[in-house]
């Protein structure tokens, strides 16, 4: 089994993007992703020795990367949460690609530990992050992480990240309709030419907890109209083969946007992304109802060659187009039944799939 060699899944496919939850504590309990009514203020979260250790993380990085992956992404949970975690940083930035080159690494976070960390990350080898911000409006964006956290202290956070140097910095926001929508023009309006890179993403339906309905989601072709019909837009091309955000940028030069349109306009057929749980599940979909097991392998004894035998099984075995599918479902509903278009897609494996508290954004 050649260990150094580009894999594809069934619809060729290349494994590209690792994202590694390296945790799945969380100190804020977003609506759209960890309600605090299914999982409480006090919620249990996995005893320390289930997790992966930083060297088991970095081993099976390393043959994802020795198979094609080229950007790993560090996720939650909120991964600042986990203790030490600019030695895993460090750890992961050290890797190399078959042709030397060190793989593009990211982190997604809430913003509450980020002032703290940022420069300790930059010099760890983390190149970028993006933070979550759902509002800049005080009370809407409290209610949406749902612990009182304000937003001046993420503005801060920011700040810090971009003089860091860990840039450029994307904020993502979530857009839920009748919750934060109104806020979309303000969030551009006061992004636009700072140098950040604001993203809207379409509320989806990850888990069963956050109870979603198609009335609730923006679609980002709105979000564009709204945008535009105040600061004019043109679009950008990809930075890469499988970018999952549409980059759309202001005509007078100052700045760009992104949306993630992974409801209204499936992007499954680019999908070269994995996921691996903070307790060393693999799973190549986001919204996957079941994962593979490679701690097992790794504390069972596994080499390197059969851990990479079992990751190249697991991604040319991948069939995977849960949006695709999704958004064909939510058409023949529309167009065939009555039904409250409030209602979710009829898919069958909806009621048991991942939660994203649990598998990473």
């Amino acid at each position: 089994m050649d260990t150094n060699s580009i894999i594809t899944d069934t619809f060729h496919r290349p494994l590209r993007d690792l994202r590694i939850s390296v945790t799945d504590r969380c100190n804020f309990r977003c609506v759209y992703c960890m309600p605090k009514e299914i999982f409480g203020r006090d919620f249990v979260f996995m005893p320390r020795d289930q997790l992966l250790t930083f060297e088991e993380i970095t081993r099976l990085a390393s043959i994802a990367v020795g198979h094609g992956v080229r950007k790993i992404r560090l996720t939650g949970g909120e991964p600042l949460l986990r203790k030490d975690i600019e030695e895993l940083v460090r750890m992961l930035a050290s890797l190399r690609t078959p042709d030397g080159l060190a793989p593009d690494l990211a982190m997604t976070t809430n913003g509450s530990v980020l002032a703290q960390k940022a420069q300790a990350l930059k010099d760890a080898g983390l190149n970028r992050v993006t933070v979550s911000l759902d509002s800049l409006r005080e009370e809407t964006f409290q209610a949406m992480n749902d612990v009182g956290y304000p937003v001046a202290k993420v503005l801060h956070a920011l700040e810090v990240a971009q003089a860091a140097g860990l840039g450029p910095v994307k904020i993502n926001m979530v857009v839920k309709r009748g919750i934060n929508d109104q806020d979309i023009l303000g969030m551009a309006r006061h992004f636009k030419g700072t140098g950040f890179i604001l993203r809207f993403i379409e509320y989806m339906d990850v888990g069963a907890s956050n109870g979603w309905r198609m009335d609730d989601v923006v679609p980002s072709a709105e979000v564009l109209a709204r945008i535009g019909a105040v600061f004019p837009l043109e679009p950008v091309a990809p930075n890469y083969p499988g970018e999952t955000s549409g980059r759309w940028r202001y005509s007078d030069g100052s700045g760009e946007i992104g949306v993630i349109s992974s409801v209204t306009q499936a992007f499954c057929r680019g999908c070269t992304r994995a996921r691996l749980s903070a307790d060393g599940k693999l799973f190549t979909c986001l919204f996957a109802t079941t994962g593979t097991d490679l701690r097992a392998l790794l504390r069972g004894g596994a080499s390197d060659v059969e851990l990479s035998t079992a990751l190249s099984a697991l991604w040319g075995a991948r069939t995977d187009r849960y949006s695709e599918l999704r958004s064909a479902h939510t058409t023949e509903d529309s167009a065939h039944t009555s039904q409250d278009s409030a209602h979710a897609p009829k898919d069958p494996a909806a009621a048991h799939k991942i939660e994203m508290s649990y598998i990473g954004g």
